[in-house]
């Protein structure tokens, strides 16, 4: 696998893991299928010459980035969950991404009755092209 993805070409691949959670699990993570993003997060950071990345049992990955410098610095951590939320299915995502987004109200191809309206969104103006130029 190459590692010229982009930030939102990757992102877009992650999105469509699922990664639904199981509120009433009692393991970690709460699905096995959590770990198929969890594994392949892993093995990017392999790749990208991490030599000890891996993911636990438990679904957390882990990996060390030696420091660049021969000065006394604090070791940082990067933390998140990669989990989705239990309320929707996380099967077959098919995300979609708008480049140069106009502020133009957003209709789901799959299901024209959903519609992310400007209106109802007012948050939506950050996100344009117009405003994220100024």
């Amino acid at each position: 696998m190459s590692l010229a993805f982009g930030v939102a070409e990757r992102f877009m691949r992650y999105v469509q893991i699922d990664t639904q959670s199981d509120p009433t699990a009692t393991c970690f993570p709460s699905t096995e299928k959590q770990k198929d993003l969890l594994q392949l997060l892993a093995q990017e950071l392999k790749e990208m010459g991490l030599e000890d990345a891996h993911c636990d049992e438990n679904g957390y990955v882990y990996a060390t980035i030696p420091a660049t410098t021969n000065k006394q610095v604090p070791v940082l951590c990067f933390c998140s969950h990669a989990d989705t939320a239990p309320d929707c299915s996380g099967k077959d995502v098919k995300p979609i991404l708008h480049a140069n987004y106009q502020g133009q109200d957003i209709v789901l191809p799959d299901d024209t009755t959903q519609i992310l309206r400007m209106t109802d969104h007012p948050y939506l103006k950050e996100r344009s092209e117009e405003h994220t130029s100024e």
